[in-house]
């Protein structure tokens, strides 16, 4: 007899930058708050981190960001399982401009978590996934109206 499956959705992961004129403002978070009450996502893990102008690369707690004093963000205060690591933000603060701010969130989609069990345990795999660029769907369907015209 075998253990029953845990119901899981896919895991995804965003990295989010803010460049050095720009900084979090907590602007979209009310949104984020929203998905997670609606059960659509489940937050596993959310960093912040910034690059100095030294190069120096620091993780940012969440109650040091000025995000206009929203109290519902307090609900992501701590949010970590542990997944991003030291590593992690080593690696996006590479990327980043002196200046420039980061957020990094895992998140499990759980509007399709029985829809994946399911498929899991009828033996079905992932063999691909990936996004396809807002802009470039909308650069597409653009073409696509200029070439019906």
């Amino acid at each position: 007899m075998s253990e029953p499956e845990i119901e899981v959705g896919p895991i995804d992961y965003l990295v989010v930058e803010w460049p050095p004129d720009k900084q979090p403002t907590g602007e979209a978070m009310p949104m984020l708050v929203d998905l997670v009450d609606r059960g659509v996502i489940r937050i596993l893990d959310l960093a912040f981190v910034r690059k100095e102008e030294d190069g120096t690369i620091v993780g940012v707690d969440l109650e040091d960001l000025d995000l206009d004093g929203n109290p519902e963000l307090t609900v992501f205060e701590g949010a970590s399982s542990g997944l991003i690591g030291d590593d992690d933000h080593a690696q996006v603060g590479a990327e980043l401009e002196p200046g420039a701010s980061a957020a990094l969130i895992i998140y499990e989609n759980t509007w399709a978590a029985p829809f994946a069990t399911a498929l899991r345990q009828s033996g079905a795999q992932l063999v691909a996934n990936g996004r396809i660029p807002i802009n470039d769907i909308i650069a597409a369907l653009d073409e696509l109206e200029q070439a019906e015209a």
